[in-house]
C-alpha cells in the first residue's frame, strides 16, 4: 500500500532544471510517504558501557623513578619533563629554577653546572646552559631567547669532569 503512495506523487521532469527541483521535491516526498509506512517505535534505553582501563606492563625505556635509571639515555626524559615544566613557568630564563627543579626532582646537585643568567655587562643571557653529570655522560639543557624550544640532550663527559665548557656559576644555595 505505501509503494502505491510513492508512485502515484511522483511527477516526471519537464527540463533539466524543473528535473532538479522535481527530484528534490520528490526525495522529500519519498522520506515522508516512508514515515508514514514505518512504525512508530518507542526507543528502547541504550544500555551504557563503562569500561575501566587496566594497568599493563609497559615496555618504555624509561624508568618509574629518576633515582632507578641506570644509563644517561633512561635519565633524559625526566631531565627533559623538568626543563619543559620550568620553561612554562615565568622563571624560565632563570638557571637556578632548572637547578632547583632538577634537583626536587631527585637529580644530584653535586653534580650539576649552570652558566649566568646575564652577560658580562648585565644584559639577559642569550641563552642559559645547565648539566647534570651522569656517570660519563652528561644531561644538558639549554633555554633562552636565542634557542626557542628548549633543547635537551645526552652528550659525552669532558675529561676534567666537567660537562659545560667555560665559566658558570657556583650551586651554593
Amino acid at each position: 500500500m505505501c509503494a502505491d503512495r510513492l508512485t502515484t506523487r511522483l511527477v516526471p521532469a519537464r527540463s533539466r532544471r524543473a528535473g532538479g527541483i522535481v527530484g528534490l521535491l520528490g526525495a522529500a516526498i519519498v522520506a515522508g510517504a516512508l514515515t508514514g509506512c514505518t512504525p512508530v517505535l518507542t526507543p528502547s534505553p541504550t544500555p551504557t558501557v563503562s569500561i575501566t582501563p587496566t594497568p599493563t606492563e609497559t615496555t618504555s625505556a624509561a624508568p618509574q623513578q629518576v633515582s632507578e635509571a641506570t644509563t644517561a639515555d633512561e635519565a633524559l626524559p625526566f631531565f627533559a619533563d623538568v626543563v619543559a615544566a620550568v620553561w612554562a613557568t615565568d622563571q624560565r630564563f632563570q638557571g637556578r629554577a632548572y637547578i632547583d627543579g632538577l634537583t626536587q626532582a631527585g637529580f644530584d646537585k653535586s653534580a650539576m653546572e649552570v652558566t649566568y643568567d646575564e652577560s658580562t655587562v648585565g644584559n639577559p643571557a642569550e641563552s642559559i646552559q645547565f648539566s647534570v653529570r651522569w656517570g660519563e655522560e652528561c644531561l644538558v639543557g639549554q633555554v633562552g631567547p636565542s634557542t626557542g624550544d628548549p633543547v635537551t640532550a645526552v652528550m659525552p663527559g669532558l675529561q676534567t669532569g666537567r660537562c659545560l665548557v667555560g665559566d658558570t656559576r657556583p650551586i651554593d644555595w
